[in-house]
Order: structure tokens, then sequence, then C-alpha cells
């Protein structure tokens, strides 16, 4: 069951996604076997056999009207260390181009604001990111390449967001972080969720290796 509350990118609208998201996920309602949040929307996955769909929805509604009443969590700033430089932005020239900036100032301008986090998908930590200036809005690339490297930090129409692992895409990449933002291993395998802010950190290409060595011990 597909459960909308808008159609566009929205922070008051992302707002109520995830404010039902939590409602959900406390309360389980009987039947609900997953639950997916996103920009605009909400999936409810559910058993048949366990739930009738009728009541699901009454149940929904009636958790929904709650939801002023229910405490929403404190978004927490997550610093991401980005390299703007040479090989870690392969379409910074591209995007220059573009945009009619320099490079210099593409890095400048995209990492100046705190962007907040609409929802995590595509692949396990993958953010996506609203509030892109619309300076640096440029189209997806024509052709995605079949391999991103784990890390990039790529821009298409008016997102950003950061590729935790290796995987085709098709956004243009201005950066990389020497971070590890997928960690299967740990309690917490990804450092941040739906609505928090992300801000990130202009380094070097010296700080990158030094970083890059940290994460690796």
């Amino acid at each position: 069951m597909l459960v909308e509350y808008g159609s566009d990118i929205d922070p008051a609208v992302n707002q109520k996604v995830r404010s039902m998201n939590m409602a959900l996920q406390g309360d389980r309602l009987n039947g609900i076997v997953e639950i997916v949040p996103a920009y605009c929307s909400i999936l409810v996955i559910y058993d048949p056999a366990a739930a009738d769909i009728d009541n699901l929805q009454k149940a929904l509604l009636t958790l929904e009207k709650q939801l002023p009443e229910r405490p929403v969590s404190t978004p927490a700033v997550v610093d991401i260390p980005v390299c703007y430089e040479g090989e870690y932005g392969p379409d910074m020239d591209e995007v220059a181009r573009r945009t009619g900036l320099t490079a210099q100032e593409v890095a400048r301008i995209h990492s100046e604001p705190e962007y907040m986090i609409y929802m995590v998908g595509f692949t396990p930590g993958f953010p996506y990111l609203g509030g892109l200036p619309k300076s640096l809005h440029v189209p997806r690339l024509e052709t995605p390449r079949l391999s991103v490297p784990a890390g990039s930090v790529g821009i298409a129409n008016n997102q950003t967001g950061i590729y935790p692992q290796s995987t085709p895409g098709g956004w243009h990449l201005i950066g990389q972080t020497p971070l590890r933002l997928f960690t299967p291993e740990r309690a917490d395998p990804i450092p941040y969720q739906p609505g928090d802010r992300i801000r990130f950190r202009p380094i070097s290409s010296l700080d990158f290796h030094r970083l890059s060595t940290e994460e690796a011990v």
C-alpha cells in the first residue's frame, strides 16, 4: 500500500513522511512486514494473511491524526570531508563548463549549504540530499558509468548525494569522501538517517590519503 503526501521535494512533506515512518516503526501494526519511506510517500508492505486492507487503512488514518502529538527526533548534523580535486572529481570540469563557474567556485558553492537527507536508498547508505543551489543544477549523464568509485559525491538536476559503494551511476561526480559510509559489520552500519543534515567539508588530496589510511585501520 502506497501512502502519498505530495509530489515535490518539499521539507514539510518529507517531515510528515518521516513522522509517519517513526510512528509506524514504533507501533508496528499487525501484519506490516516492511516500511519504506521516500521523498513524498511511504510504501507499506503487509501480509494479506495477517492484516485486512480496510482495517489497515483505518489504523493508518488514526495514526496520522496522532502525529502532531508525537515527539520528533532532533536531526543530527554529519560532517563529510570531500576532496574536490583532480581525479576525485572526474566531472568537475564538465560541471564548471555547463554552469559557467570555475572548479573552485563549484566546490565552494557545493560545500556551503547544510543539506537535509530526504531519503536513503538505491544502495545501502546512499543519501538523497535536497537543497542543491540552483547555480549547480546540471542534468544526469547521457550515458551512466558502469562503475562509480565508493565515496563519490555526485550531483544531478536539483539533488546531490554520495555513493557509499562502487556501483553503476549516472550523476556528475565532483568529489569523493575517504569515509566508509556503509559498514555492515558495525551495530549502526550507516552514520545518518532520513531527516539528518549533511555538511560537506572540502579537504586536500593529502588529507584524503591520510583519512583513507585511518579508515582502513
